[in-house]
């Protein structure tokens, strides 16, 4: 069975692809990942914020850590936003992190504590978008509402060969009309397991697996003999290159830290004093009376950057260190995993 679309949208959907990949779920899916053995609203959360551009393998290790140290969302509402940045480094995304410590707070103060039953709700929350509140209402409430992530945007523009340019907000809005009305009467929660499965697994970025997909026969990008020209997104970053200094100032067994802006490349997390070039950070230096020792350089990549990080290193006298302090914040190496700081610089301090 098949439907058109709207006058003026060629694109025609194949309303039985959600009976197939009920069925494909439930024979093939994945089952064995923690958070697929809970409704809990706050596991799911977690997960679905940690899986945001992490592959699942990366996440699972955090998962368990997170759980451990915070086992509620009260837990988490409660910490320190340090112990959370401390938790999450590593998972790059910091604004993640942030906006996880505030969700939970909103959470834990509402009347019952908990989180609200529907996808409208949720996505009043902080830092849950509308896919993310899609996602647990469907999971742990059973709401018959669409998820529309990279990997469904993927699976859903080859199945239906959409012509849409997804830099476009009109036509993403196109798209989360069309993953609407693909919904299944029935079975909510493995068709939407079986989207990020699909996914994840099968219909990958670059060599899907067609002749393996419950959908191979209904997949419109299958039949132009190109499914990996969709989904069409033409606005793409460019990647970018950036260098900086680190001091790296040590007095009687302690660290001194700055915390970096709220905004910006490792907003809110704790590093060494970053200096544009060498000469700005000699010259501090001297104003210290320090000579600092030339450390290996770091390279380190992001999403869209790539950062070379040259660290430098002194030890300080009394007089020094207590100047130096008026810019930072002296810790104690033994509580710096109590600090929330960027995956390089917990490798470099060691």
């Amino acid at each position: 069975m098949t439907k058109k679309t709207a006058a003026g949208d060629a694109t025609v959907l194949p309303l039985e692809f959600g009976e197939r990949l009920v069925a494909w779920q439930k024979r093939h899916g994945r089952h064995e990942l923690p958070w697929q053995k809970t409704r809990d609203p706050y596991r799911v959360w977690l997960s679905e914020i940690m899986l945001q551009q992490t592959q699942v393998t990366t996440v699972l290790g955090y998962y368990q850590r997170f759980l451990e140290r915070f086992p509620t969302v009260a837990d988490l509402g409660a910490a320190s936003l340090d112990e959370v940045l401390s938790l999450w480094a590593g998972l790059g995304y910091y604004s993640r992190a942030r906006n996880l410590h505030a969700c939970a707070r909103a959470v834990a103060a509402r009347p019952d504590g908990s989180f609200p039953p529907t996808a409208a709700e949720l996505q009043e929350l902080p830092g849950i978008g509308r896919s993310t509140a899609a996602a647990i209402a469907a999971f742990c409430f059973g709401e018959r509402i669409a998820i529309l992530d990279g990997n469904v945007k993927r699976v859903l523009g080859r199945l239906l060969a959409f012509q849409g340019d997804l830099a476009s907000s009109a036509q993403e809005k196109l798209l989360w009309q069309h993953a609407q009305a693909l919904l299944p009467a029935e079975g909510i929660e493995a068709y939407t397991q079986g989207l990020m499965d699909l996914g994840a697994t099968v219909c990958t970025p670059r060599s899907p697996q067609c002749l393996i997909c419950p959908a191979e026969t209904l997949c419109a990008g299958r039949k132009t003999g190109e499914p990996t020209q969709f989904p069409i997104k033409t606005r793409k970053l460019k990647r970018s290159r950036r260098e900086n200094w680190w001091l790296w100032l040590e007095h009687e067994g302690q660290v001194l830290l700055q915390q970096r802006p709220d905004t910006g490349v490792w907003a809110g997390l704790w590093s060494l004093p970053l200096f544009e070039d060498e000469a700005q950070l000699q010259s501090h230096a001297q104003s210290l009376g320090a000579t600092p020792d030339v450390l290996p350089r770091i390279e380190h990549a992001l999403t869209h950057l790539d950062w070379v990080l040259h660290p430098r290193r002194a030890v300080l006298g009394a007089e020094a260190a207590q100047r130096a302090g008026q810019q930072g914040q002296w810790v104690a190496r033994e509580a710096l995993a109590s600090y929330g700081l960027p995956a390089p610089l917990k490798k470099l301090l060691g």
